[in-house]
């Protein structure tokens, strides 16, 4: 009979804040002065894909880069959300990391070794796991260091401005980049800017404003609620409801599935390979779309099971399997059976929809096709705007599910900086910002 391996808890837990020793040339923040007019590329989004981006173009020589982002530093946005949800170790292996393949780097796993003095027990022994091929976990304290051990190493940080990007305008031989009140004319332009979460069904309640005592996963928790309801099958919900369970509350959990789906990665492992991304390369449109469906579905960290399963054994979890939502108000969430679940507050974890560029770029150049957009399979370029590309989530159609975790960025991103590179060495004139524009 086969032996089912379930990972202790407590590999779910890991200190936060400690302090690492990092370059001294390290500046956190994102600059607030004017970004240059002109650039050779320029980065949309600073986080994780952003990161990789930008080292591995550091990499290829290039060099006059400009990266905009919302948040205050690089990778500021993604640790804001973990931090929201309490997340202490990220699903993603060691061999996952933001930078650039095939270049002697230190890599995270070297790195955790570096700094072997500053990892609990169970995180040096997570680092044997890795060692030896094993699954591991990596500590968010850990990656957090990392990534900026990659960002101050590569010149990311003083080439990172805070701007929300509004407009991606191609043009022939340029595009514009327009940010808050700068524009910037770069050769090319890579997109990185990952997902957002999906919003409630516009049926749930009536209006546009979330009722009061509803959140979503990436939202503050309100203190001292006694009885919370949690919307969601994916890690998000799971994190949300072992918070809840740890401050006392009684949890219930809704799920539209029959039951829970735990396994140890964000999508299978077989699409972290070659192997799984050809499954792409040599099927149809619609075959695709089906592998999506199958395989980009919420699931949970087989770390979490032990936990809730023992906490639904004691009452102080009830799961709701099967049942789709069809309202939501104040402290009640009513299920398609008829019957209405009650609580203090309502958590909504519905997952995450990947941004494609429809709202930065001219809609014919994205070429929307069932919510995705028309990328080159070789170089990820719209094929419309063969000087914009996308990296993360927006190139799943291309690469598979994967494309939304950090290997897909790390595949992603070796295509794109090569191609980006080969087009900044041909050393085409870049037109001033003024002949862009027209004037």
């Amino acid at each position: 009979m086969p032996t089912l391996f379930v990972p202790e808890p407590h590999l779910l837990d890991s200190p936060r804040g400690r302090d690492w020793p990092l370059p001294t040339a390290l500046g956190g923040a994102a600059r607030l002065d004017e970004p240059p007019r002109t650039a050779d590329a320029v980065i949309v989004g600073a986080g994780p894909a952003g990161l990789a981006v930008a080292a591995a173009l550091w990499h290829h020589g290039v060099r006059d880069v400009v990266l905009f982002d919302r948040g205050t530093r690089p990778c500021g946005q993604f640790f804001d959300r973990v931090d929201t949800l309490g997340q202490r170790v990220l699903r993603s292996p060691y061999e996952h990391h933001p930078g650039a393949e095939g270049y002697r780097d230190c890599e995270l796993l070297d790195f955790a070794r570096l700094n072997w003095a500053r990892l609990t027990p169970v995180e040096r022994r997570e680092v044997r796991m890795s060692q030896a091929g094993h699954r591991s976990v990596v500590p968010i304290d850990v990656f957090e260091a990392y990534c900026r051990q990659v960002a101050s190493t590569h010149g990311v940080t003083e080439r990172t401005w805070q701007a929300n990007v509004h407009a991606v305008l191609p043009r022939r031989n340029s595009v514009t980049v327009c940010a808050g009140e700068h524009e910037v004319s770069a050769r090319f332009v890579v997109l990185c800017t990952g997902e957002e979460r999906r919003q409630a069904p516009g049926g749930w309640w009536p209006g546009l404003e979330t009722p009061q005592g509803v959140r979503y996963w990436d939202e503050r928790a309100p203190e001292g609620v006694d009885e919370l309801i949690v919307v969601g099958a994916g890690l998000s919900a799971a994190h949300l409801i072992a918070n809840g369970l740890a401050e006392g509350a009684k949890v219930h959990w809704v799920l539209r599935e029959t039951g829970e789906r735990y396994q140890c990665a964000d999508v299978n492992s077989s699409f972290f390979r070659p192997e799984g991304r050809n499954r792409f390369d040599s099927v149809s449109w619609e075959d695709r779309l089906g592998l999506m469906r199958m395989f980009r579905r919420a699931s949970v960290m087989f770390e979490f099971r032990p936990g809730l399963q023992r906490a639904e054994a004691e009452g102080r979890l009830v799961v709701h399997r099967g049942q789709q939502v069809t309202g939501v108000r104040t402290g009640e969430v009513r299920l398609a059976d008829g019957t209405a679940v009650h609580g203090d507050h309502v958590a909504l974890a519905l997952g995450t929809v990947p941004w494609i560029g429809d709202q930065l770029l001219p809609e014919e150049a994205v070429g929307e096709r069932n919510g995705w957009p028309d990328l080159d399979e070789r170089s990820l370029a719209y094929c419309r705007a063969p000087r914009v590309f996308a990296v993360g989530a927006a190139a799943g159609m291309v690469l598979g599910p994967a494309a939304r975790n950090i290997d897909g960025h790390r595949v992603a991103t070796a295509r794109v900086a090569a191609a980006v590179a080969h087009g900044v060495q041909r050393g085409e004139p870049l037109p001033s910002v003024k002949a862009v524009a027209g004037v």
